[in-house]
């Protein structure tokens, strides 16, 4: 058997594997990325100095920096030492859950367009229209509402006009694609600076708050963001939002599985050539998946203007391209989304406890958390290749040569 046939089989054995295989392929990549993430910092430990007091020993080998420390941070530091003494909801676990949420929701994004088979890299521009649309809207209903009932109606409204000014902005690209049969790689890298650039414009000129040096608006009052749940005020997270992110999971499971609709992105992104053959209308489902898609991204930027800032500030981080590699931990299943975003809030989250906590230098870490990242990520990539590449027997025998009949030329 050619090296080539054993890649074939290989990648073969990996799109057929089931869930659970799926899951203990993660955990393994996981635990690979660990022990390979320990070797560099003891390596690295070994080409620093410190004192022999602060030194750890392995193998009777001083070293610097110690990994058992490092990775204790990196994931128990995120969730908030919850095998220590006295734990409490707030503080860093907080700010792992408010990571964790916005990357559902960018992540969901990144993943209905990929299961159309198409490329959303504008996640990030959707994110910062609709951000900045939500702060507007809010801040111009927010006078008429006021106290709980503010609240219930504000709140809704604000992911309403995100979802809006997020759907519209990915529909440009889409519409560009279905129509003009533009890269949409291309349109949608240029739409995210179009995107950055104009709301900057618009927050340190048109809608800029007076009051303050920064580039943002007005800040929202405070019965028009969030409400804290379980959680203290100043986490900047609430658990309304989690929630929501969770139901919009199962949500768009559901669609994606158990309706025309979904149906339609699904046979578009595996078998394009068999789903216009059995009627879908393949431009009228790319324009439609990037309106989703960016309505995802809009309502991403909503939550972190209405949970975590309170106002639109300019700079907004990049969690739109952080939903890329979320949507392929995933292998872009909603349902896998809620895991890779979890983990992946985990990591910036914990990031931060391990840049605080040891002498580790913090472009080790980057790298520590990129190894993870690209060891979990990895199997989820060769798999989208793999379904790309190997077509299994039945997904052969899409395009039927009896009217559109999926099971072949006759039924017997």
């Amino acid at each position: 058997m050619s090296a080539g046939d054993r890649a074939r089989g290989v990648l073969s054995r990996l799109v057929e594997a089931t869930a659970v295989e799926r899951a203990l392929i993660s955990l393994a990549s996981l635990v690979l990325a660990i022990l390979v993430g320990t070797g560099l910092i003891l390596v690295a430990g070994r080409m620093t100095t410190c004192s022999a007091s602060s030194a750890v020993y392995y193998f009777n080998i001083g070293f610097c920096y110690d990994p058992v420390l490092v990775f204790d941070r990196l994931f128990f530091g995120a969730l908030g030492d919850p095998l220590s003494g006295g734990w409490s909801p707030d503080g860093q676990f907080a700010v792992t859950l408010r990571e964790t949420t916005i990357l559902i929701f960018t992540g969901l994004s990144v993943a209905i367009a990929f299961r159309a088979g198409i490329f959303n890299i504008g996640t990030q521009g959707q994110m910062v229209v609709g951000g900045l649309a939500a702060a507007l809207g809010t801040l111009y209903a927010s006078p008429f509402v006021s106290g709980v009932a503010g609240t219930l109606l504000l709140v809704p409204f604000g992911l309403l006009v995100g979802a809006v000014f997020g759907g519209i902005y990915g529909a440009i690209p889409g519409l560009l694609k279905a129509y003009a049969e533009a890269n949409e790689v291309i349109t949608t890298i240029m739409l995210n600076f179009i995107a950055t650039g104009v709301t900057l414009y618009l927050v340190s000129d048109v809608f800029k708050d007076p009051n303050s040096p920064a580039n943002q608006t007005v800040p929202l009052p405070d019965y028009a963001q969030f409400p804290a749940l379980l959680f203290g005020s100043r986490q900047d997270f609430s658990l309304y939002a989690l929630l929501f992110g969770v139901f919009t999971l199962f949500a768009l499971y559901y669609v994606l599985e158990h309706t025309s609709f979904g149906y339609d992105v699904r046979t578009s992104g595996i078998q394009p050539e068999a789903a216009e053959y059995g009627g879908v209308d393949a431009a009228k489902t790319v324009v439609t998946s990037f309106a989703l898609s960016g309505a995802l991204g809009g309502v991403a930027g909503a939550m972190y203007v209405m949970m975590v800032l309170g106002k639109f500030q300019s700079g907004v981080p990049s969690y739109g391209f952080d939903g890329i590699t979320v949507s392929i931990l995933a292998g872009n299943n909603p349902l896998g989304l809620g895991f890779a975003a979890l983990l992946f809030g985990v990591l910036k989250s914990g990031t931060t406890v391990v840049q605080f906590a040891t002498d580790v230098p913090p472009q080790l870490v980057g790298v520590l958390r990129g190894l993870i990242i690209l060891f979990v990520a990895m199997p989820e990539f060769f798999r989208l290749i793999g379904r790309r590449l190997i077509r299994p027997a039945d997904e052969k025998r899409a395009v039927a040569t009896d009217g559109g009949r999926a099971g072949g030329v006759d039924d017997e």
